[in-house]
This record gives C-alpha cells, structure tokens and sequence, in this order.
C-alpha cells in the first residue's frame, strides 16, 4: 500500500501505473514529485536524484522518468509524523 502525499490516505498502485493516474480518494495527480521516493524539500531542485530535470509544480502530474512512488515515508508537519514523535517522546519518558 501507497500513501497519497496530497491526500494522506493509502491507496493500492500498480508497480508501473500511467502519468494521469489519480488518487481514488481526493482525485489528485500521482504521479507527482511529492509522491516520488527521491523528493527531498532539502535538496537541490527538490530532488535527489541528480539526473532529474527541474519540475516546476510538484504537484501536478510530470513527465520524470526517475519517478518511483515512495515508500509510504512521513511527510513534514503530517499527521502520522506528529503521533509518531508523540509516541517516541512518550516511550522516552516512560521509564
């Protein structure tokens, strides 16, 4: 399972699915640089895959042949973030 990094909910993706493919629940783009495995806010271009061309909008649907749907990673400032640091402070002071 697949995260949608504009919606948040997980969503069920084919291993090579098309460039207009959207996500079933808020009918957003995912073939986005948000969703990618290599987006990076920090890095260069916003991308750590040096090959990469620059995108403009990150998301809206590309054209990057380097995109690979990431791994359900947590995005900054999201919910899931937010109740992991939560639980992980909690565990440290718990003893």
């Amino acid at each position: 399972m697949k995260i949608c990094a504009l919606c948040k909910k997980e969503i069920e993706v084919d291993k090579y699915f098309s460039r207009k493919a959207i996500c079933p629940h808020c009918k957003g783009d995912l073939h986005i640089c948000l969703n990618c495995r290599f987006y990076s806010a920090t890095a260069h271009n916003k991308c750590l895959e040096p090959k990469a061309e620059f995108q403009r909008s990150r998301a809206k649907a590309n054209f990057c042949d380097y995109f690979v749907f990431g791994d359900g990673k947590l995005w900054p400032g999201s919910d899931r973030e937010k109740a992991e640091a939560m639980r992980k402070l909690e565990d440290l002071f718990r003893k």
